[in-house]
């Protein structure tokens, strides 16, 4: 059973960040309503889009990434029936802001639709940044070895650089990796990490984050057992509100 908890103001605001606590911001404001997450500023960031493919030279240009160049995206893996994986986050982002909205949280998206190209992987991890989220997640599936299966939480590598986030972000991961286990019938990754869990140092997304922030990747997309469930829109759904379910854990 999925729990949205009520949450107390006071855990909400022992959340956040301490320069985020001015009398004007929002979430401040969370007293004086009812819905638990009023106020509080979430991100999404769904990977890849839907028309990354029409534009190579593109998506090859070089970003900095917080400790290197990068291409500035890519067009995702798919299914091997041809299902793509920006199609996958795309859904499963909107499934996660719907019930997020309905919490009363502000949701801050990197893309706005799946008929599109870009943002690069920078610009999403600056959007995120610029909202004062209080907490984000990256979401993708991988296109791993085709005998593999399982999601992995992928979260900032642990350095100087980092170390504003790297003790939430991790405790964000654990209970992420939890209400997966919990609410979903996907398992740890067989292949990524240790225990469906590694730390990343070349992703823009975790390098260039100011708030907890993981990426999951909610199953390998070349498996044939994976593939089926991603695919799914009742799994879809139920991703979102494990994600809602994470996040609200977070937050208490």
């Amino acid at each position: 059973m999925f729990r949205y908890l009520p949450l107390a103001c006071a855990a909400v605001m022992s959340a956040l960040p301490a320069a985020a606590l001015s009398p004007d911001h929002p979430q401040v404001r969370t007293v004086a309503n009812s819905q638990p997450l009023t106020g509080v500023v979430i991100g999404i960031d769904p990977g890849h889009n839907g028309r990354n493919y029409t534009d190579p030279a593109y998506l090859n240009h070089q970003v900095w990434n917080g400790r290197e160049y990068e291409d500035c995206d890519t067009t995702g893996t798919e299914t091997n029936g041809g299902y793509p994986e920006p199609r996958f986050t795309w859904r499963v982002a909107v499934a996660l802001r719907h019930d997020l909205e309905a919490l009363g949280a502000t949701v801050v998206m990197t893309r706005h639709s799946n008929h599109g190209k870009g943002p690069c992987v920078d610009e999403r991890a600056h959007i995120l940044n610029r909202a004062h989220s209080v907490v984000a997640i990256d979401i993708h599936a991988d296109g791993g070895p085709s005998s593999g299966r399982g999601f992995a939480i992928l979260e900032p590598v642990r350095d100087k650089q980092n170390r504003h986030v790297i003790k939430s972000s991790e405790r964000f991961g654990r209970i992420l990796r939890a209400a997966m286990l919990e609410h979903t019938s996907m398992p740890v990754s067989t292949y990524d990490g240790t225990n469906g869990v590694t730390h990343r140092s070349d992703l823009a997304g975790l390098n260039l984050a100011k708030e907890p922030k993981v990426l999951i990747e909610c199953g390998n997309m070349r498996n044939g057992t994976d593939a089926r469930k991603l695919t799914a829109k009742a799994f879809q759904h139920r991703l979102a509100r494990t994600f809602v379910d994470a996040i609200q854990q977070f937050l208490s």
